[in-house]
């Protein structure tokens, strides 16, 4: 049962939308009463600016569809890879493509068009079906007063800017603070390919203790929650691993922290959960957490049925993943809705729908 005395509770997100993935009803929730929820984002950077990136890379991030990009670069004839090798001129001939002389028709009667439609308007804009550049008709990107902007393809600085600026608007979305420590996404640091990034983190890939520490100390949470890692993103597990960590710290009496024992859960990964049937701590098998002396973990439930729509619409705030993660909006209710009915069946939740913690206590 939550207390209504004022409270702080921290959620660590690995990645931008993973705490509104997996704690988004809980947040809505806690928001209600009056408590005070701050977001801490790991790993949200990318590389250096201008980094190229692989075609495994952008699908990861969420960018590989361009029916997901933002409107400002849906258009952009940069991002939009032909689904067939394409020559460089008309007159080559692609097996689809119109002869010469259909063309300058077709031209012709577009550039009438354009004429008629811009007539009454202070500039105009000339037609070009072909999207070859002439010195009397350019392209409408290339110039600044017309079309998309113009600019290259989505790089990876870019894409990391935009999946911030989604977190940003879940915060303010659920009036929560939010802290981005800019850490560069594990498919910038070396994981290439599902078996990497779903497997063992690389013994030369610390996970981020001491700065998890220093903002948990510096926000003072009564209650803070981290991801239990459940499908094996290296991200997922690093950060899980710091939080252990963390627990098991001897007080400090240079700067006395608090005592994270009881302060603790750790919240089940959505949709990890959902995808891999996740029903208890025994189908962790191989990535077991590696508790503290003196410490086991409980389930504990938070019943999200009167918040199951603000979950959702929280999530839908992270337009670059929906397609992804669940192959459209009407996947994404469907998903959100069967794994918390499913949570609610198991801890017996009479209403319908919950989210489940595995609180650490101290034995």
């Amino acid at each position: 049962m939550l207390s209504s005395a004022a409270m702080t509770h921290v959620f660590i997100a690995p990645h931008p939308d993973d705490v509104a993935l997996s704690c988004g009803g809980l947040i809505a929730s806690l928001r209600e009463l009056g408590q005070a929820v701050s977001i801490i984002t790991v790993y949200s950077g990318g590389p250096a600016a201008g980094t190229p990136l692989s075609e495994y890379q952008r699908e990861v991030l969420g960018f590989g569809n361009k029916t997901v990009w933002p409107n400002t670069q849906a258009f952009h004839r940069g991002n939009i890879a032909a689904e067939y090798p394409v020559a460089a001129t008309v007159t080559a001939g692609a097996p689809w493509a119109a002869d010469a002389g259909r063309l300058d028709a077709t031209q012709a009667y577009a550039n009438t068009q354009a004429r008629q439609f811009w007539q009454r308007a202070a500039w105009t804009r000339s037609a070009n079906v072909t999207n070859d550049t002439w010195s009397e008709r350019p392209l409408a990107d290339a110039l600044p007063t017309q079309g998309t902007l113009t600019r290259s393809a989505l790089d990876a600085e870019d894409m990391a800017a935009m999946r911030r600026a989604e977190d940003e608007r879940y915060a303010y979305f659920v009036e929560a603070s939010i802290v981005d420590l800019d850490l560069p996404d594990a498919i910038h640091r070396g994981y290439e390919g599902e078996d990497a990034l779903l497997g063992t983190p690389a013994d030369d890939d610390e996970a981020p203790i001491d700065v998890l520490r220093r903002e948990i100390v510096r926000l003072e949470p009564q209650q803070v929650y981290a991801p239990l890692g459940i499908g094996g993103h290296v991200d997922h597990r690093l950060c899980r691993d710091a939080v252990l960590a963390l627990v098991d710290e001897p007080p400090s009496w240079v700067m006395p922290g608090p005592d994270l024992g009881g302060l603790v859960s750790f919240y089940e990964d959505f949709p990890y959960a959902w995808w891999n049937g996740f029903s208890g701590l025994s189908d962790l098998e191989g990535m077991e957490l590696d508790l503290p002396d003196g410490c086991a973990l409980e389930p504990r439930y938070a019943d999200i049925s009167d918040q199951l729509e603000r979950k959702s619409a929280g999530i839908r705030l992270y337009a670059s993943q929906i397609q992804r993660l669940f192959d459209g909006e009407q996947g994404l209710l469907d998903d959100v809705a069967g794994y918390a009915a499913r949570v609610a069946q198991v801890g017996r939740i009479g209403s319908g729908a919950a989210e489940r913690y595995w609180g650490v206590v101290r034995t």
